[in-house]
């Protein structure tokens, strides 16, 4: 099977180096059944259903003097060996030697010879868990018919779904004549086609800023924060071709809590608890905050338009929105107020899709939208926003890959030029886990920001406490009204 490469999956092709690798990563901890589960368990079920996310036996042939976009193909001398490996570390291991493991592997670039995936599986954990760790470029996930592994292989039940093995055949793998003669052919069916591919080769910034004003125009003076530039900020940097990762773990019901008592949602005590911890970051390092002060994010988000047709599918747009998170502010509750009133507008607009509509969605779907996330973002000049901040709902049920258990799941963005950290973070199952990925020269404090994420929300969690004790001793008002939930799109 062939197909072309559109050309904004080509971008991703073009826009990769060395010190950005466009790859989205991931890092799972699972409890492994008595039954135990290791390497040959691990193979034995992707190969089982692998046939269900087809990309991933494909590779990248480029056609000769560049006449078309490159072609999906299959890969005829496909090895799963290659692609899923075997690692350990000292028992028992600790958090901070599986980072450090996988910094290393996220580091590097993926090899374009071969389908564009790697995973390892890592054994030693202490207490007998098993971590797997995966590397997905962004050019084989797209809006259109994105799929990630990772939403084959996890079931409901400890029981895996019966699945049977495809038989796989290749196709042909066609010659470099065949590329040139099919591309040529679709110059003469199609005059602009060669165009169409150069224009696509090259970054177009003023479609992209049109297609973010569209969005963002809901959001209050988000349309003037496209005209200039972000603030400035240590979050910049020219990026080495190292990074360093940082893990947060809290409770999706702490959330919930300061939804409940200030409004709002849940998505919005999130910004405003990143908020916090980068006000807590930049502090550290000395650096000066006027109340006004503020760090721009690209916040991607999934809307939807009268042509979605439901039923279970992928939001049919990501489009990225900049936010200003008030790190100048250091009262929480303010933060998350001025948060609330600039997310307000995009909520309203009616496009925006709840997180209940998210998490409804068949498989473990959050790779595959933090993926689409990072596709958003990647199209707008660095100048634009300070970081990137992916918020994707998941299932508040456990899931399972051949019966172990999966106990956390940390999603990791990748860092474009000038983007020296980002941010992501997934709920599943109660908690809601954050992945940090930062540039191993720009943030050797990495695991600073990851603990301020976690005091932020205590910070928030308290003035909770403090206004129920109002409400408790007599108090005749609060600084905002209590609100009640009234449906579960709330959650986003």
């Amino acid at each position: 099977m062939t197909e072309r490469m559109s050309s904004a999956d080509v971008a991703f092709l073009h826009r990769e180096s060395r010190t950005a690798p466009q790859h989205v990563g991931g890092l799972a901890v699972f409890t492994p059944p008595a039954s135990g589960f290791d390497y040959e368990r691990l193979v034995r079920l992707i190969e089982e259903r692998i046939s269900l996310a087809p990309r991933y036996r494909q590779k990248v042939r480029m056609v000769p003097g560049h006449l078309a976009n490159p072609m999906w193909v299959d890969d005829p001398y496909f090895d799963i060996t290659y692609h899923v490996r075997r690692s350990a570390l000292p028992r028992p291991g600790t958090d901070g030697q599986l980072l450090e493991f996988c910094s290393r592997i996220q580091s590097r670039v993926l090899d374009r010879s071969r389908p564009l995936w790697e995973m390892y599986l890592v054994e030693g954990l202490s207490d007998g868990r098993v971590a797997i760790a995966t590397k997905t470029h962004e050019a084989m996930v797209n809006e259109r018919d994105g799929i990630e592994l990772a939403q084959v292989l996890l079931d409901a039940a400890p029981a895996p779904r019966r699945t049977v093995e495809a038989i796989w055949m290749p196709g042909p793998e066609p010659s470099s004549l065949d590329l040139v003669r099919d591309a040529l052919i679709g110059v003469v069916r199609r005059p602009v086609a060669l165009a169409d591919t150069a224009r696509g080769a090259a970054r177009d910034v003023g479609s992209t800023l049109l297609r973010a004003t569209s969005l963002a125009g809901g959001v209050a003076s988000a349309g003037k924060a496209l005209l200039r530039r972000a603030p400035a900020s240590p979050l910049q940097a020219d990026l080495s071709e190292q990074r360093r990762l940082a893990i947060a773990r809290t409770r999706l019901e702490d959330y919930r809590r300061v939804r409940d008592a200030f409004g709002g949602t849940v998505n919005d005590a999130v910004l405003a608890v990143v908020a916090g911890a980068l006000r807590g970051w930049l502090l550290s390092r000395a650096e000066p905050l006027r109340p006004a002060t503020s760090v721009r994010a690209l916040v991607p988000v999934s809307v939807t338009d009268q042509a979605d047709s439901g039923g279970g599918a992928l939001p049919s747009r990501v489009r990225p929105l900049l936010v200003d998170l008030p790190v100048g502010e250091p009262d929480p509750v303010l933060r998350l107020a001025q948060l609330r009133y600039a997310m307000a507008s995009h909520k309203a607009s009616g496009r925006a899709v709840g997180a209940d509509s998210l998490a409804a969605l068949s498989g473990f779907a959050p790779p595959t939208l933090h993926a689409l996330g990072a596709r958003a973002a990647s199209g707008l000049t660095r100048r634009l926003f300070n970081l990137v901040v992916t918020n994707v709902p998941g299932p508040q049920l456990p899931l399972y890959a051949a019966g172990a258990r999966m106990t956390e799941m940390f999603p990791i963005l990748p860092l474009d030029e000038g983007q020296a950290v980002s941010i992501a973070l997934t709920s599943y199952d109660g908690g809601v886990y954050y992945g940090i990925n930062g540039d191993r020269d720009a943030m050797p404090d990495v695991g600073v920001l990851a603990d301020l994420i976690e005091e932020s929300l205590a910070e928030l969690v308290g003035a909770v406490d403090a206004e129920s004790s109002l409400r408790v001793g007599g108090a005749t008002g609060t600084r905002f009204p209590r609100r009640h939930r009234t449906s579960p799109a709330d959650e986003s």
